[in-house]
């Protein structure tokens, strides 16, 4: 049981690493021992997180841009000319668009699209080489990072992101039948409100927002990390196609 939780001597990628929930990730995979990449359009962001994330285990920025396939499978060369094997894989890059109905551009649509659900199947894709690699020792792990906006309906008129999401949590189904036969375990995470870049409104009112959350509580990073590690380790290795909400009852409360 005392390596239940172990990533030692793993590797793994993160998209979207350098801030918010993909720092959480990050952190949470580097505490249990991962060697980590951390990926984000910001090279200089990028740079700076896995500076400061060294301190907890070996991160290596590789700036990207994973919106486009080119870019997508870019950084999956770039990985793959540095290790010979990719243990887990967190699609966590994503974007968000509100805008009301009658006025919702094209443009918001397709950019959300792109990064947060074509994104997360092509870079998967282009890196199925080296998860199978891994996978011919133990499981593999492809954890795909949702939002609860993609389960149950919020009042703000977020169209692509909510319908992307929801796509997303239903793409993991379908990979994850087709990927466990090369040993790849595909599972997911819906976040509800936690404190980032996206979430403004978590970030900068989470007082306002805990009161409308069952738990009473805005989400920390240690709420992230902690399903993010069970996924990617041996604990999670049974867990497939599976979405795992963490949002303190949101979802409930929403009915």
């Amino acid at each position: 049981m005392k390596d239940l939780f172990s990533l030692q001597g793993r590797v793994a990628l993160v998209t979207g690493g350098s801030r918010g929930i993909g720092r959480m990730i990050a952190s949470g995979l580097l505490a249990h021992g991962a060697k980590v990449y951390i990926s984000s359009r910001k090279a200089q962001a990028c740079d700076q997180t896995a500076s400061e994330l060294s301190a907890l285990g070996p991160c290596i920025s590789l700036p990207a841009d994973v919106s486009t396939v080119e870019g997508a499978r870019g950084l999956a060369a770039a990985l793959a000319a540095r290790e010979p094997a990719l243990d887990i894989l967190v699609n966590n890059a994503g974007a968000a668009w509100g805008e009301s109905f009658d006025t919702f551009p094209e443009k918001g649509w397709d950019k959300v699209m792109d990064l947060n659900l074509k994104s997360p199947f092509f870079l998967t894709q282009a890196l199925h080489e080296q998860l199978k690699a891994a996978g011919r020792l133990r499981p593999a792990k492809v954890i795909n990072v949702a939002s609860i906006d993609g389960i149950s309906v919020n009042p703000q008129e977020t169209y692509s992101y909510a319908a992307s999401k929801a796509g997303l949590i239903h793409l993991i189904k379908r990979m994850a039948l087709r990927l466990v036969q090369d040993n790849i375990v595909v599972s997911g995470i819906a976040p509800g409100a936690f404190a980032s870049e996206m979430n403004r409104i978590a970030r900068d009112h989470a007082e306002e927002t805990a009161r409308r959350i069952p738990a009473g509580r805005i989400g920390i990073d240690e709420d992230m990390a902690g399903v993010a590690v069970y996924l990617a380790s041996r604990a999670g290795d049974y867990v497939v196609g599976q979405t795992i909400v963490v949002d303190g009852g949101v979802t409930l409360a929403r009915g």
